[in-house]
């Protein structure tokens, strides 16, 4: 079972998270009446950043099921917590479904008439087909989430390997689909806001950043929680084994990201470059060198050191820089599709994100309780100790 001390800490998490997201929500409420444009433009980029969080655990768990890495065990019950708030995550989607026309130009009846790219895609991009393609995408991985963390916590109870026979064979084929269906969901939410934007990498990207997100909320928590008594077999190598993994998603996120801007830029493509245009004209080009220190350069030079990614502390801060800098990102993807003058920050641009968050860190830490925070008969395990 669960330390008292874990279980103590994480309700106090749980209730602070609930009265901040209650407050954030409140706040949003009132941005509903006050500007309801820019609260669908807030909420939008913050339901990004924390939904991502959940489909990069689902990511994340689905690949340590298929690979059985040492890295995997001391954080799984961290990702299955995380998958299990997908159903809320579909509830808090509901608001976007009534701010199409404030974020998509393609739900303007004027704007379709005179846009012949628009016009062409309007048996695609149109409101039904926006919700009826998310609904789709939710009931998929919440039915997955489900099979994974039930089997799971029953394994538990279990030495048979049939149930890890089965978690594998589902992640083997869920990690095809995955990106498959995010694709259309992703092309709905974001790649739409603009018209003329298409890149086939993009939408990868995306999807990539939504693991290195999740990879660094899981190194904080382990961090937090690691000198308790539940995580005595927790050692400086499992925190050496996750800083590698962050250190090679950080990689691969900026690999993606510059051959993106590379093949656009070196190839004038005129309709791909204009929205590359938006964010890095005026004084949107803060947003691109904050991320260019901050989601890569200082995170990458740092991590070269091996002596860092065995310093819980040090790791642990430099991970939550770069889940902060992942959030800056989100709202560089969103907002200059709107300001396309300069960087206009508005209250609900910190009131959308606290709100959400702290309402999906309360469910997460619910989840978390309900389980022991350890797996317990896992075959990859017993072999971790067996190396110890």
């Amino acid at each position: 079972m669960n330390d008292d001390a874990i279980q103590s800490r994480l309700g106090s998490w749980q209730t602070r998270a609930l009265i901040v997201g209650v407050i954030g929500g409140a706040l949003c409420l009132l941005g509903v009446f006050v500007n309801p444009r820019q609260f669908f433009i807030s909420y939008l980029f913050a339901y990004l950043f924390w939904a991502g969080l959940a489909f990069g655990s689902l990511e994340f768990l689905m690949i340590h099921h298929l690979t059985g890495g040492r890295w995997g065990w001391p954080v799984r019950r961290f990702l299955e917590a995380a998958v299990m708030t997908l159903p809320l995550l579909a509830v808090l989607f509901v608001p976007l479904c009534f701010g199409l026309r404030s974020l998509y130009q393609w739900m303007d009846p004027h704007a379709v008439a005179t846009n012949p790219i628009l016009q062409h895609r309007q048996a695609y991009m149109n409101a039904p087909g926006f919700i009826i393609r998310a609904a789709i995408f939710f009931a998929i991985w919440i039915v997955v989430a489900r099979l994974l963390t039930r089997w799971s916590v029953l394994q538990d109870d279990s030495t048979s390997v049939e149930l890890t026979q089965k978690m594998r064979t589902l992640s083997g084929p869920g990690l095809a689909i995955y990106p498959l269906t995010a694709t259309f969901v992703l092309t709905d939410w974001v790649l739409s806001l603009e018209p003329d934007w298409y890149s086939t990498m993009f939408l990868v990207l995306i999807v990539i950043g939504q693991m290195l997100s999740s990879l660094t909320l899981v190194i904080c928590l382990l961090a937090a929680l690691h000198r308790e008594r539940t995580y005595t077999g927790v050692t400086d190598t499992h925190f050496h084994h996750l800083g590698m993994l962050l250190f090679a998603f950080i990689m691969l996120w900026t690999y993606m990201a510059f051959g993106q801007l590379l093949i656009i830029y070196s190839g004038n493509l005129p309709h791909e470059i204009i929205w590359y245009v938006h964010r890095i004209a005026t004084n949107w080009k803060i947003g691109v060198w904050f991320l260019v220190l901050f989601h890569f350069a200082l995170p990458f030079f740092l991590l070269l050191s091996r002596e860092l990614k065995k310093k819980v502390a040090a790791l642990a801060s430099l991970a939550a820089l770069v889940l902060f800098a992942h959030l800056v990102n989100d709202y560089w993807l969103v907002a200059p599709s709107f300001f396309r003058t300069g960087i206009a920050i508005h209250w609900l641009d910190f009131a959308a994100p606290v709100g959400i968050g702290g309402v999906w860190f309360a469910a997460f830490c619910a989840q978390l309780r309900s389980r022991p925070l350890l797996v317990h008969n896992d075959p990859r395990q017993t072999h971790d100790h067996d190396h110890e």
